[in-house]
C-alpha cells in the first residue's frame, strides 16, 4: 500500500476553497451537546485547527491518541500549540510537519514542527521563504513546489497598435518553470530559478506553441511525473513566426480569442496580445522528468481524456497517482467543460487512463488498452474537483453535485481502478455538510480519515472504508475549522 503525506489547507483556504453545502437528505446528525464526551489524551495524531473567525482567529496544532472513537473530543483550550497558520500543512512522512504559506506575488514564510516525547508540537528554529507556487509534491527528501512565470531572459521586442490607436513597442519574455525545494531532512531550502536553470522554459513545451503549467508531482523511482496543462499563448508565444506565418501558433479560426487589451483580476487576469486558455482542450499530456531539476524530460499524449488537473483559483490539483499495481492512473475531471467559448470546451467526459511505470524510458507511454469514462451511480457523467489515491484499487474523489462545474463540490465518492468507471457514493456521512479537511489521512490499514464540518455541530473525524464506501463517526474537534489530520512519531 502507498502512504501519502497529509496536505491540507489552512483556515483562509478552508473558507474560500472547501465550504460546501450538502444536498443529502439522510444521514446521522451531529451532537450539539459534547459535555458527555471524554477529552482525548495526547498522542501521535496531529490536528491543524483554528478557533474564531475573521481577524480573531487562533491557529492551533492539537495532538490525540485516537481518531475513530465517537466518545472522545479534543479541545484547543485544553491542549495545543499555537502557530501562525499555513496555506498548506505538509507532513514529511511521520517525521515532521511543514506549514507552507502561499503569498500571491511574493515570498511566503514556511516553518516546521516536530512532536516531542510529551506529544506536544514544537516549532523548529529554521524558517524558509517560498515563492508563489501552483502545485507541490515530494521528490526524495524534498518538498517541491512549482509555478510558471515570466523570466527576464531571451526577451523579444514587439510593436503594435492598441485599441486607442497608440503605437507601442514592448519586450515580451518567455515563461519558465519556477521550482523551489525544501530539504525536509536537513531543513534547508533552495530555488531553481537562477541563471543556470534557464533551460526550464515552459513555452512551446508540447510543440503547439502554448506554455504549460505543471499539476501534481509524483515520483516513481528517480523519475518525476506531472500533468503538463496547456494554458494558451503568452505574449511571447503569440508573437512567434512559424514557417513564415506571423503569429503562427494561433489556430485558424481562433484569432478573435487573442486579447486586445489587459483585463480580468486575480488568477483570471490577462494581458493584451495573449490568448488565454488552451486551444487544445481534447488532449491530455503528461511530462516525465528524469529527476527533480526538470531538465531532461519527455512528454506523452492521450486523446482519450482532457487535461489532467482540478483547479481552484490559482491552485492546480494533482490528478495522477501511482498505485500499488505499478501503474500511474491519470484522471481528468474535464474541467474544460466550464470554459465560456465552445472552441475551448472539451468534447470528452471525465475519464481515467494509465501509464505503465515499469517500462524503459523510451517506451513509457499510456496503456492503449485502458480507459474508463467516469459516471455517477445514476449513469450521468461525473464532475469532480480533487482526487487522492488511497490504496489497492481505490481513489477518493471530491465530486460536484448534479449541477456539475456550475454547482458545489460536496460529495465524496470512490473510484475502483478495476471497475467499469461507475463511482460509488460514500454513505454514513452527515446530512448538513458545510466543509471538508482538504486532504485525507490514509492509515496503514488503508482506511481514510476525513474531517467533516457541518451546519449543526463541531468538525468531526469520519473513518471511510473504501472497499465498502461507508463512513463511521469518530473524534469530535471543538474548534471553528479544521484543516485536516496526520500522524507523527514522537522524538
Amino acid at each position: 500500500m502507498k502512504k501519502i503525506p497529509f496536505l491540507a489547507v489552512s483556515t483562509a483556504m478552508m473558507i474560500t476553497g472547501t465550504t460546501f453545502i450538502s444536498c443529502e437528505e439522510n444521514g446521522p446528525s451531529m451532537p450539539s451537546d459534547i459535555d458527555h464526551m471524554t477529552e482525548v489524551p495526547k498522542g501521535n495524531y496531529v490536528i491543524a485547527a483554528s478557533v474564531g473567525t475573521g481577524s480573531n482567529v487562533t491557529n492551533i496544532l492539537l495532538t490525540a491518541d485516537r481518531l475513530d472513537d465517537p466518545n472522545y473530543k479534543v479541545t484547543p483550550t485544553v491542549q495545543g500549540t499555537q502557530n501562525d497558520g499555513a496555506t498548506y500543512w505538509v507532513f514529511y512522512g511521520q517525521k515532521s510537519l511543514f506549514g507552507l504559506n502561499y503569498n500571491q506575488g511574493e515570498a511566503g514564510q514556511t516553518a516546521s514542527y516536530n512532536l516531542n516525547s510529551n506529544f506536544e508540537m514544537v516549532k523548529n528554529s529554521n524558517t524558509y521563504k517560498l515563492s508563489r507556487f501552483t502545485t507541490y509534491g515530494f521528490y526524495n527528501d524534498y518538498i517541491m513546489t512549482t509555478s510558471t512565470g515570466n523570466s527576464t531572459i531571451d526577451g523579444q521586442s514587439y510593436t503594435y497598435t492598441n485599441t486607442k490607436g497608440e503605437t507601442l513597442t514592448e519586450t515580451y519574455y518567455p515563461k519558465h518553470f519556477l521550482p523551489a525545494y525544501i530539504d525536509a531532512l536537513h531543513e534547508t531550502a533552495k530555488d531553481g530559478t537562477g541563471a543556470t536553470n534557464a533551460k526550464l522554459r515552459s513555452e512551446n513545451f508540447l510543440g503547439n506553441g502554448e506554455f504549460v503549467t505543471l499539476a501534481g508531482l509524483e515520483q516513481v523511482g528517480s523519475y518525476l511525473y506531472s500533468a503538463a496543462v496547456p494554458m494558451g499563448l503568452s505574449q511571447w508565444g503569440y508573437i512567434q513566426t512559424v514557417d513564415g506565418k506571423e503569429h503562427g501558433y494561433v489556430r485558424e479560426g481562433y484569432e478573435d480569442l487573442v486579447k486586445t487589451e489587459s483585463g480580468g483580476s486575480g488568477s483570471g487576469s490577462y494581458n493584451a496580445n495573449e490568448l488565454q486558455w488552451t486551444q487544445y482542450p481534447d488532449e491530455c499530456w503528461v511530462a516525465i522528468f528524469k529527476d527533480e531539476t526538470l531538465q531532461e524530460h519527455k512528454v506523452i499524449k492521450s486523446d482519450k481524456i482532457s487535461y489532467a488537473c482540478g483547479r481552484h483559483k490559482s491552485q492546480y490539483y494533482q490528478m495522477l497517482w501511482k498505485a500499488d499495481d505499478g501503474y500511474i492512473y491519470v484522471l481528468s475531471p474535464s474541467y474544460a467543460l466550464s470554459m465560456k467559448d465552445a472552441r475551448q470546451q472539451t468534447t470528452l467526459p471525465a475519464g481515467v487512463v494509465r501509464i505503465n511505470t515499469n517500462s524503459a524510458w523510451d517506451d513509457i507511454d499510456f496503456d492503449p488498452n485502458y480507459y474508463k469514462a467516469l459516471k455517477n451511480p445514476d449513469g450521468s457523467a461525473a464532475a469532480f474537483l480533487r482526487s487522492w489515491y488511497i490504496s489497492g484499487n481505490y481513489i477518493l474523489l471530491l465530486a460536484y453535485d448534479e449541477q456539475g462545474f456550475g454547482g458545489t463540490a460536496n460529495r465524496l465518492v470512490v473510484f475502483d481502478t478495476q471497475g467499469d468507471g461507475t463511482l460509488r457514493e460514500i454513505t454514513g456521512l452527515p446530512s448538513d455538510i458545510s466543509g471538508f479537511g482538504n486532504t485525507p489521512y490514509i492509515s496503514d490499514e488503508g482506511d481514510v480519515y476525513v474531517v467533516v464540518s457541518t451546519e449543526s455541530g463541531y468538525p468531526t473525524v469520519y473513518k471511510i472504508n473504501p472497499a465498502t464506501a461507508t463512513a463511521t463517526q469518530g473524534l469530535t474537534i471543538v474548534a471553528t475549522t479544521v484543516s485536516g489530520i496526520g500522524r507523527l512519531e514522537a522524538n
